[in-house]
Parts: structure tokens; sequence; C-alpha cells
């Protein structure tokens, strides 16, 4: 295919593009070792030298390369070694080695040289005897690096030899040891050395356990459990050290994916777990830094984790068995006062917490301990009782029987329904009435978060505040709000107080739509609370009337609702006192309107409620009118929203 014009490189292109490889020496050896390996070497010398711009070389006894194959493989950006290679060493003839898995993948760290120099020399004499020189230098223009010298040597044996002056970058030979012998796994038949001096590759001594485990078809692990005292040199070998093929991954760490272990606990400075296989090669990143982020990885963290959580607990044993003893003889006296099963569950809530959390500290799970005990005392029954001694025969035939219909929790649960909603009219009653009661404050929550008082139809949790609903009532009432309208909006978006000493709710239900399967509204509820003492007239209903019929074609409402409006306020204007009730639309009546008084819905309430209030009369007239507005409301969010909004 031709082309106008072709890419163009800047001179430290290459350079740039190989990273770290290029610019931190520990990581630029590290993959020229990788690439001794492999070429099927036995041995790698490493020649590093103490000042800049004197010679450093890498030596191997591997294969070596023919002129051919140095200018396919060494010369092609991004070599393909496991399409062109496979992912086998291919090994002298005279190597004794049957197998070994190649760590290359991408054709990158054969450049490990340009990290100390833009030009280095490769001398590589092929198993055949052919022996050949090379100059490799970065270039700019059309190329990104070239070659600028080739030439035929002699050389006895065979393998390859990387040579340049060191003109940036210059390594530490200790710590390349160092870091050398953490990076590949002891192995006779593959020797490192630098500087002449042979390096003690990873042993895995201080063993304490090793379990091979399957994670899929083609991938098994190793995890082999280290007592790092025994064993460790540097700090950097504590943690989860994955090996792939004799080399590692990355660096150690308590960190897995998404899984974490605590490295402060003494398990974790203590141990080391290695975690070996040869099935991940292709779920390593090309520079070993990681592995990719792919299913079978997160596979594998989270079976390492559970593996090692399970050493963990188990290396933790004796500790939480001295751990419940202590704790349970620290409160020796208080246990005895306790009935046997309230002694068995103190001892189940040790055990479970202790399992769960093995290194808690003893205070800690002390007061733990003391807080569930005195809960304990409580259950003990002492104070029930004593309230049983006292019931008269009458009361405890009632007992009786409703234990016999009734389970404990369904009686506490319908017996709380009730006494909340009879709170509800007995506030209601006392604040209608009272000139002095803070409307906004007190007499608005407690009507707002009452639906029931408008009829059974309202009494749902499926009525709840919609954000299409909120955005059409704010597009509405934007222009008539106060300042302080939507002040808390995220905890009450169902509120708004409107400027003429009003405050409006609305809540709506939502069902799916037969034909789209969307979710659209139902039913909506406004519910509109005026305040001041002014009677409710033509203009207030004929505002609640254009709200609805606003509201209805504003375009913001899922689906078509019906809409149940009321006004509620302390009474009604005589002029309609015959239409209390409007309706919206015809054929099909789409809304209504409605006008009701305080007494109204605390009369109709105590009708709904069988007059138990009157029955019950003694119970509410203990609360003063403080604690009655707490009992009822109970939910100081909306408190403070009211409190926010109350110059409207």
């Amino acid at each position: 295919m031709s082309y106008l014009y072709g890419s163009l490189f800047e001179e430290d292109y290459l350079v740039r593009t190989l990273g770290a490889l290029a610019n931190s020496p520990d990581i630029a050896l590290t993959e020229l070792v990788a690439n001794a390996w492999d070429a099927g070497a036995s041995r790698v010398n490493i020649t590093i030298p103490n000042e800049l711009f004197d010679e450093i070389s890498v030596e191997d006894n591997g294969s070596g390369l023919t002129p051919e194959e140095f200018r396919k493989r060494w010369m092609t950006l991004g070599y393909n070694r496991l399409k062109y290679q496979g992912d086998q060493v291919k090994f002298p003839q005279s190597a004794d080695v049957i197998f070994r898995r190649a760590f290359g993948r991408n054709g990158v760290g054969r450049h490990g040289m340009l990290c100390f120099s833009d030009e280095y020399l490769v001398e590589t004499v092929h198993e055949s005897g052919v022996g050949s020189g090379f100059v490799v230098s970065v270039s700019s223009g059309q190329q990104p690096f070239t070659l600028k010298k080739e030439e035929r040597i002699h050389r006895h044996g065979h393998g390859t030899i990387l040579r340049t002056k060191v003109e940036r970058n210059l390594p530490d030979a200790r710590k390349v040891r160092e870091l050398l012998s953490a990076r590949f796994l002891q192995d006779p038949r593959f020797q490192i050395t630098v500087n002449g001096c042979s390096i003690e590759m990873m042993e895995h001594k201080g063993l304490i356990d090793t379990k091979r485990i399957i994670v899929a078809e083609e991938v098994s692990l190793e995890i082999v459990v280290i007592d790092s005292s025994k064993a460790a040199k540097t700090s950097r070998q504590h943690g989860v050290a994955f090996w792939v093929g004799n080399r590692l991954v990355g660096e150690p760490s308590w960190t897995l994916g998404d899984y974490s272990i605590d490295g402060r606990t003494s398990f974790a400075k203590r141990h080391t777990v290695v975690v070996k296989t040869n099935d991940l090669f292709n779920a390593v990143l090309p520079d070993w830094s990681a592995f990719k982020r792919l299913p079978i990885i997160d596979e594998v963290y989270r079976i390492v984790a559970s593996n090692i959580e399970s050493y963990f607990r188990q290396s933790m044993k004796e500790r939480i068995a001295e751990t419940r003893y202590a704790v349970l003889q620290k409160h020796r006296t208080e246990l005895s006062q306790l009935p046997a099963l309230g002694q068995s569950e103190v001892s189940h809530f040790v055990e479970q917490l202790t399992d769960e959390h093995p290194t808690i500290q003893l205070e800690h799970l002390s007061a733990a301990v003391h807080a569930v005990i005195q809960l304990e005392k409580s259950r003990s029954g002492a104070s029930l009782i004593h309230k049983l001694s006292m019931l008269s025969e009458e009361d405890i035939d009632g007992l009786n029987q409703l234990l016999d219909d009734w389970s404990v929790k369904d009686a506490l649960f319908v017996l709380d329904e009730i006494d909340k909603r009879l709170l509800v009219v007995e506030a209601l009653s006392r604040f209608s009435e009272d000139s002095a009661t803070d409307e906004l404050k007190t007499l608005h929550p407690l009507v707002l978060q009452a639906r029931w008082l408008f009829g059974p139809e309202f009494d749902s949790p499926l009525y709840t505040s919609n954000v299409s609903l909120t955005t059409a009532m704010k597009q509405l009432f934007n222009k008539k709000a106060s300042k302080d309208a939507f002040y808390n909006a995220r905890n009450r978006p169902d509120i708004i107080v409107i400027e003429d000493y009003s405050t409006l709710s609305a809540v709506c239900s939502e069902e799916f739509d037969d034909n789209s399967a969307l979710l659209k509204m139902k039913r909506i509820l406004i519910i509109e609370l005026k305040r001041g003492g002014f009677p409710i007239g033509r203009d207030e209903m004929s505002q609640a009337f254009n709200y609805v019929e606003d509201l209805l074609n504003s375009g913001y409402l899922d689906g078509n609702p019906f809409i149940n409006a009321f006004v509620v306020g302390h009474k009604i204007d005589n002029k309609i006192a015959n239409t209390r009730i409007r309706k919206v639309g015809e054929n099909p009546e789409t809304g209504r309107v409605e006008a009701t008084t305080y007494g109204q819905l605390v009369r109709t309430a105590k009708q709904r409620l069988f007059r138990l209030k009157e029955q019950l009369g003694d119970r509410y007239k203990e609360y003063t009118d403080s604690t009655l507005v707490q009992k009822v409301l109970n939910e100081p969010v909306q408190l403070e929203l009211l409190e926010g909004t109350e110059s409207a």
C-alpha cells in the first residue's frame, strides 16, 4: 500500500519508550539475566565498574545467535517470542537440562544496556561455531535504533556478551547481588556471578507448611509458608511472593488485588508466603512488575488470601485460647450470677468475637464481655418475674390468651404501631387547638409523617419521594417558594415551604408499565398545610386545583398518575362548605382536591383506631407537651429542616 510520508523518531524515542528498563539499573540487569535464562544459559557473569565511563558487561553461555537470528530477533521492535520460538527454552546440545519455561514475551529486555549508554556492543557465538559482533545504537529520523556495525569474530565456546561504557545510572554491585538473589529461585543449573562473586539465590528455608491447590483446569499453585526469622535476609521478603517459573513477579506484599492482610500482625512479621506456579506466564506483565488484571488472577488472589487466613487462624489458636480463658476468668464473679443459658451466651459471644478478630486486645475484649453480661442480666427475667407476680388473675388469663394467639415479636410490633398512631392523635388534639403552637415546627411535621390520617389507601411504604416528582415540584414552586424552601432537600426532598404560609409535601407510589416494563407513577399524594389560623376559602382551593393541573401538564411526571391533593387548615370558609371536594378532569378523572381541618383529621383518626385513645386515655395524659412532640416525631433531621425554614 503506497503512502505519502513515513514515521519519524526522536533521538531518545527508544529510551523513553522502554520506561523503567532504560532508567533503573536493577530492572535492566534483571531483564538481561532473564534474557540469558531464555537463551538456555547455565551461567551468567556480570561485571560492574566502580566509576562512570568504565565498561559494564553481561556474559552468558547460552545457545548464541546466528547473524540471521540476530537481525530477525534483536533488531525487531516488540519481537513476539511466543509466536516464533514458543514458550520453551532451546538449550545448547551440550547442556544436560531437559525443560525450562522462557520468561521473555515481548522482546524488550534485551535492550537493557540502553540504561547505561545510547550504544552497546553484542558479541554472540552460535553453538554451531558461527561468531558475530554487532554495534547497536539509538538513532533518530526514520529508525529508532540501528545496527551500526557487523563483523565476524572467533571465540571458543558459545554464548553472548553485551558490553558498554556506563555513561549514566551506575549500578551498585552489592545492591545488584542482593536484588538478583531475591529475584530468582535457587537452581543448581543456573548460576549468577557479580564481579566474580557467586550469588546465593533464594532458597525456601524455614519451611512450615506446603500445600498444592488447583485453581482451574490448567492452573495449579504450590503455597509455601516459611518462618522468616529463619530464612529472610531482607525485609523485602516479607509478604506474599509470587514465583512464576522460578522468577519473582513484582515485590512481595500483603495486598493481593482487592484482598489485604494486616502486615502489622505477629504472623505477618514472622512469616513469608511463597506461591509458586508454572501456569501463569501469560498473565504476567511484560516487565514482570505485576500480574495483569484478569479473572483468573482475581480467583488466584481470593484462594491465596483464604488459605493465608486459615494459616493465620491456625497459628493464632493457642493465643486465642489464652485470651478467652483470661477474659472469662476476669469476669468470673459476674458470670456466676447469670443463669446457665446466660453463661452459655456469653461464652458463645467470646468464641465468635475472637474467631472473627483473633488479634483483639484483652482490654477491648473485656469491655465487650462486660456489656454482654449486663445485657444478659436484663434478659435473665428478674424484672419480668417481678411484674408477673404483680398481675391479677384476670391479667394473667389475658396474657396467656395473647401468647396463645400471638408471638411476642408480632404483638410488640402491632402494639408499637398502634401506640405511634395514638400518640399522633393525642399530639394533634393538643396542638391544633393551642393558638401558641409553633405550627411550622410542631404541627406540620406531625401531619406530614402520618399519611394514614388521609385514608387507608395512603397507609403504605410504597409512597415515597421521587426524583421526577421532586423536579416537577421545584419547577412548579420555584418562584413562589421561600429562600429556604428546599433547605436540606437531600434528607426531606418531599417538603417545600411556600411564602403564603403553607407547607407542602408530595410523595407518590409507582408500578411497572404492562406494555413497556418501565417504572411509572401510579398515584401522587399532595398535602398542603395552611398556617396562621385563616380559613380555607375559594382562593386556597383554586390554588391547590391549579397545582394539580400544572403538575399533570408539567411534562416531568412518569406515566399518567392520579393526584389526590388535601388542603389542611384550622377551619373552612362557610362559602365552600358544600364544595369541599373538587374533581380535576372528566372522563377520565385525573385528580381530586379536598379541604379538611385538623379537627376533622383527629375525629376521623379516633374512629379508625376504634376510639382506643379514650379507653387508654390515662396512658397519654402522663406526657408533657415537649416529651410528646419528641416521642411522636423522633426525627431530629426533620426538626432541623423545619427550623431552617422558620423565616418563611
